[in-house]
This record gives C-alpha cells, structure tokens and sequence, in this order.
C-alpha cells in the first residue's frame, strides 16, 4: 500500500470507483491502496481490503484484551488458578 494519502472522492465518485477498487484489492491484495472518501472531499470514510481489515481488527482485539487484562490487574482481581480450581471445586490429576 502507498504511504501517501489516496486522494478524497466525493461520495458520488466513490460509487463510481468501487468497481474498481475492488478489482485493485483482488489484484494487488492487502497492498492496495484504500478508496476514501466523505462529503466535500473531507476524508470520512474508507473502503480497505478485506485481508488488511482481518490484520486491523485482529490488533484492536489484542489491546482490547490486553487492556481489560490491565484494568483486572489494577483491581486487584486475579486469583492464583489453584485458588480457582478450589473455589470452583476443580481436581487436577
């Protein structure tokens, strides 16, 4: 993908584009450039490969995750799993 911003569609030029769009993400994949666009050329919107939106929301889950795992940390509400294991009457072999 180019590291230079694409230029902004209007909404009307970005139906008309996505055609072809679409067949850039076919052809080139994840290092297609995105088709963006908004309401008097003010970015507000993009149109991105699916594959580049898997990797994205894949990143978002893992801060996500990561953040909530924090925020229990800081609370102070983790528990030694064999602590666990007894509350919830738990055997290990």
């Amino acid at each position: 993908m180019s590291v230079l911003m694409p230029p902004v569609q209007t909404s009307a030029d970005a139906r008309k584009e996505l055609p072809n769009a679409l067949k850039r993400f076919r052809e080139q994949g994840i290092e297609a450039t995105p088709l963006i666009f908004g309401s008097h050329r003010k970015p507000e919107a993009a149109v991105i490969p699916y594959e580049l939106y898997e990797r994205i929301a894949a990143i978002m889950e893992d801060r996500e995750i990561a953040e909530m795992v924090r925020t229990r940390q800081a609370e102070g509400r983790a528990k030694p799993m064999h602590d666990l294991f007894a509350e919830y009457g738990v055997e290990l072999p």
